[in-house]
């Protein structure tokens, strides 16, 4: 598997909502830490939209991933098909066999056959470009009505970009979910996460851990995922929680982000650039 970097292990040194770094990170320095800590690839994600870029920004960072022989993959948040076609050409410019999307909320309010023949409409494009559509299991987009997606689209173009702690909030326990979904992943976000109890007993709160330092049950979810081919990528985030002092917070990004690297690269099996 090739191990990767996703723009959301940093989303508080790129800025989110109203929390805005002085200088926010760009694309380009998120290529160079994924590249100092050897890792095959980078997934930008909805955080740092590449629609922001211009096209000779894109062609540089594809130059700058090729001579390090790492590999770029785009994303982007909610299916609208008018932001998925202005994403295709962007995907091929950079070389991106992957074209993540993150479905929720609003995308559930659509009915399955209606986003399947919006999905289908763009599956011709995307081909061409080179990429596969990742669907990815989001917040509240329950895990059986995505199988019912794509299942009505049956296309090997489209699969799931599998995270593996997402569908706790739509009311799934995390293996429930790997399991389910397991047989159309083509993509993979590995994270992990800590159950807390509140310290009044009201509840509990869910919040991240560096990899192999929380909840997630990672061997077997690898396990469960052992007919995946060689090549797929493997995208490490976490759930670093804000804190009073943003700068500490970012700083403590890059601090979480060696330890989950050190653990993926024990971890995952046959982690590999090429």
């Amino acid at each position: 598997m090739k191990l990767g970097l996703g723009s959301y292990a940093f989303r508080w040194s790129i800025g989110i909502k109203d929390l805005q770094p002085v200088k926010p990170m760009t694309a380009m320095e998120v290529l160079e830490i994924a590249h100092d800590h050897g890792l095959a690839l980078v997934q930008y994600a909805d955080n740092l939209p590449l629609d922001r870029l211009t096209p000779e920004e894109h062609v540089a960072l594809k130059a700058r991933a090729d001579s390090y022989d790492m590999a770029l993959e785009l994303g982007t948040q909610s299916f609208d098909a008018e932001e998925l076609a202005r994403y295709i050409p962007i995907g091929e410019r950079i070389g991106s066999k992957i074209l993540r999307v993150a479905l929720d909320a609003e995308d559930a309010l659509i009915p399955v056959p209606e986003l399947a023949a919006q999905i289908r409409e763009l599956l011709p494009d995307g081909k061409r470009a080179g990429l596969r559509f990742a669907i990815e299991n989001h917040f509240n987009y329950p895990s059986p009505r995505m199988v019912e997606l794509l299942d009505a689209v049956a296309d090997d173009a489209l699969g799931v970009c599998l995270d593996v702690a997402n569908s706790i909030c739509a009311g799934e326990w995390p293996m429930t979910t790997v399991k389910m979904l397991a047989p159309y992943t083509i993509n993979l976000h590995l994270k992990d996460y800590e159950i807390t109890p509140d310290p009044y007993g009201v509840g509990f709160r869910i919040h991240g851990a560096p990899l192999s330092e929380g909840r997630a049950e990672i061997e077997e979810i690898l396990a469960v995922l052992a007919h995946c081919p060689d090549d797929m990528s493997v995208i490490l985030e976490h759930w670093l929680p804000q804190t009073s002092d943003m700068e500490a917070t970012r700083r403590m990004e890059h601090v979480w982000l060696g330890r989950t690297v050190a653990a993926a690269k024990r971890l995952v099996p046959g982690n590999h650039k090429a």
